[in-house]
């Protein structure tokens, strides 16, 4: 059971709801809890190599390509849906290799038994 689950659907056209999707990630990663974020819709594209280099929205935030790395390495789990790649032309030979691909009734199991969830869409 997870402590905290973000969902989000967004990639570089919603950059803000990318980068606090991730700045909350490690910030509950910083105090403890475990967390995953689980990308869905558009956001699948965030878990390609090299993506994150496109999402950088200033001050006070940290750019994706710091925030992405760091919740990895702090032990936050990075979901992707696969449907959503299927529909979206993402390859997983495409993706980093810390991405963990699941599927529409992964996400409904993580939801319902996640402790606390933080939806940006």
């Amino acid at each position: 059971m997870v402590d905290l689950l973000i969902t989000l659907t967004q990639h570089e056209a919603d950059a803000n709801n990318v980068t606090i999707a991730f700045t909350m990630g490690n910030e509950a990663l910083a105090k403890g809890y475990s967390a995953e974020i689980v990308l869905l819709s558009n956001a699948v594209a965030l878990a390609q190599q090299h993506y994150d280099d496109k999402i950088d929205i200033g001050t006070p935030f940290k750019p994706l390509n710091e925030l992405l790395p760091a919740f990895i390495q702090a032990g936050g789990k990075l979901k992707v849906c696969k449907a959503c790649m299927i529909h979206n032309g993402v390859k997983e030979e495409d993706l980093i290799p810390e991405s963990i691909i699941i599927t529409a009734p992964d996400v409904i199991d993580l939801l319902m038994e996640s402790k606390k969830s933080l939806q940006l869409n």
